[in-house]
């Protein structure tokens, strides 16, 4: 007997489930940040920078230190005078704390990703007005797909129901359509470059 949501398995149509889309997805993605390599990461941070500019109301700003071939945001707190909140993995959720200076208050954490030293303030997110998002792709839509473990998606779910959310990527990130399933969290816009 076979279940039809077994990531294995097609649909009696023979189109691929949703599971197996998203994996195509990712695999894909994964393909072109090997191909691709980093893009210009400034010209996103540049970006940033001017529509931070244009909203002094944006205190908080929840941002991420970047994995190979994602974005490098680690200028923006010296170009912006806010409250940066960088995450940290702690069991299966992110808690973020603020961060001064990222070449002093940054280590290696989780899977190599640079986090957050102890002893640093924690940032509760229902404080946080922005946030910036990783993703191996997004849509114009809102649509993002993350590397598979749900860190944000079950982050952003505790969010202010407000907050804002913006995914952050190379042009080739920036996809026509992310298969999104019922507990995946949409973005407000994204910042592409």
């Amino acid at each position: 007997m076979t279940n039809p949501d077994d990531k294995g398995l097609q649909n009696p149509d023979g189109h691929l489930t949703k599971p197996q889309r998203k994996e195509q997805m990712r695999h894909e993605l994964r393909r072109k940040l090997v191909e691709q390599g980093s893009g210009d990461s400034l010209r996103v941070v540049r970006k940033v920078v001017a529509y931070l500019e244009q909203r002094p109301e944006l205190r908080t700003i929840a941002i991420f230190a970047a994995l190979p071939g994602e974005v490098d945001l680690r200028a923006l707190p010296a170009e912006v005078d806010r409250v940066w909140a960088f995450p940290k993995v702690v069991g299966e959720d992110l808690v973020f704390y603020q961060v001064r200076s990222f070449e002093d208050d940054m280590s290696p954490g989780a899977f190599g990703i640079m986090e957050p030293q102890e002893g640093l303030e924690e940032i509760d997110i229902g404080k946080v007005d922005l946030f910036l998002c990783p993703g191996l792709g997004f849509d114009l839509k809102g649509g993002r797909i993350g590397r598979g473990k749900g860190f944000y998606d079950r982050m952003l779910e505790q969010a202010r129901p407000d907050v804002t959310k913006l995914g952050v990527c190379f042009d080739y990130q920036v996809v026509e359509e992310v298969a999104m399933d019922d507990h995946d969290v949409r973005m407000n816009g994204v910042f592409a470059g």
